[in-house]
């Protein structure tokens, strides 16, 4: 019996560096909004209203446009308790569902397992970055790490393997001090090169690429331009993670912030028409999140490390609208001068990782939490 059904596919896009919750999703009728943001606050009239108590940037049109069509699902106060404010600690707990102790194995990487437990397909997983995410890392768990898709289409030789050692020796840079060298030494050695070689089966996609849209030149546009590319070869690949940032705004927000969410916006809604055009974007899903929120009264330029924060799921098969409640701004209510999540990142993950990728989500997120119904 043959079956015309698509695999489902998850893109993840990490918005590092602590995205400002409160001027991404902001609730302008709230007065202790204006009392808390003297310096940092968007002018009502700018503001995208998406109902009657909150509104989105006004750099996120795009995104607000997607959002009215009911392909855009914002999810409120997610985070965990007791956070540390610290972005290589919090996004590490994201990374690992290890709020406790110090993890070591990514949930990408353990759903990549559990999707091709054989290893059947070394680009299951395809990573878009100058370094590899440790969402995605677990020992015997190939993943296709690719700085430039077009670029890679282009390396041969010597020049492939010196990018593929670069991105290896900041992975060993980032995690030795935390998790420590053997560890390290561990994933590289099962992994390690051979992990990389996915990106030459990744170099056809760019080749076999036409398309109607046209990216801007930023970074981002150019990772996701790059996942559609993949996407389009239907090479089998079922999850994509990348980034952008930073959103680390203590000083000089207002105008920073602004481009940031230009530029995201712009990449998402230019990536998802991509698709549609394609026919190939019914089976896609994208999930934004940051490691957490800003502080909610701002330092007179910009905000510091705060906690709870919002998570986006754009795509045709999701439940638009507004999930879960958006955390107390009164004073009493906060910690730390901070939002307090109401809503653990590992129940979002397990909507994802169960009623998306339909795997068992306790055994990767290390337990039963509260599941939003966004899909």
């Amino acid at each position: 019996m043959t079956t015309n059904r698509k695999d489902p596919v998850l893109v993840v896009l990490q918005l590092s560096g602590g995205n400002d919750y409160l001027n991404t999703v902001i609730p302008y009728l709230d007065p202790l909004y204006q009392d808390n943001r003297p310096a940092v606050r968007i002018p009502e009239e700018q503001i995208l209203p998406i109902d009657q108590q909150v509104g989105l940037h006004p750099s996120m049109g795009p995104i607000a446009e997607m959002y009215s069509r009911g392909d855009v699902a914002i999810i409120h106060g997610v985070g965990y308790p007791n956070s540390p404010r610290s972005h290589f600690r919090s996004m590490d707990i994201w990374h690992t569902c290890e709020p406790d102790k110090m993890g070591t194995e990514g949930w990408l990487g353990l759903a990549a397992r559990d999707l091709d437990p054989h290893k059947e397909n070394v680009v299951t997983t395809v990573s878009f970055g100058p370094s590899l995410f440790r969402a995605v890392a677990v020992p015997g768990v190939p993943v296709a790490c690719v700085d430039n898709l077009e670029g890679y289409g282009l390396l041969t030789g010597i020049a492939s393997d010196e990018r593929r050692s670069k991105i290896l020796d900041r992975f060993t840079q980032m995690y030795s001090p935390t998790v420590g060298r053997d560890w390290v030494m561990d994933y590289l050695g099962e992994t390690g090169l051979e992990a990389m070689k996915g990106a030459d089966i990744l170099k056809v996609a760019p080749g076999m690429y036409s398309s109607g849209v046209e990216y801007a030149d930023t970074s981002i546009a150019r990772k996701l331009k790059g996942v559609a590319q993949v996407h389009l070869a239907d090479l089998g690949t079922r999850i994509f993670y990348c980034d952008h940032g930073s959103f680390d705004s203590h000083a000089n927000q207002m105008g920073m912030h602004a481009t940031l969410w230009t530029e995201v916006s712009e990449a998402v809604s230019d990536f998802f028409a991509d698709l549609r055009e394609h026919d190939a974007a019914d089976n896609v899903i994208m999930l934004l999140f940051s490691e957490f929120g800003r502080r909610v009264h701002d330092n007179g330029s910009g905000t510091d490390h705060g906690a709870a924060g919002a998570a986006f799921v754009i795509g045709e098969p999701v439940k638009g609208g507004q999930h879960g409640e958006y955390p107390s701004r009164r004073a009493e209510d906060l910690q730390q001068g901070d939002l307090v999540p109401n809503l653990d990142f590992r129940g979002l993950y397990s909507t994802v990782l169960e009623d998306w990728l339909g795997l068992d989500a306790t055994p990767i997120v290390k337990g039963s939490f509260e599941k939003p119904i966004f899909l």
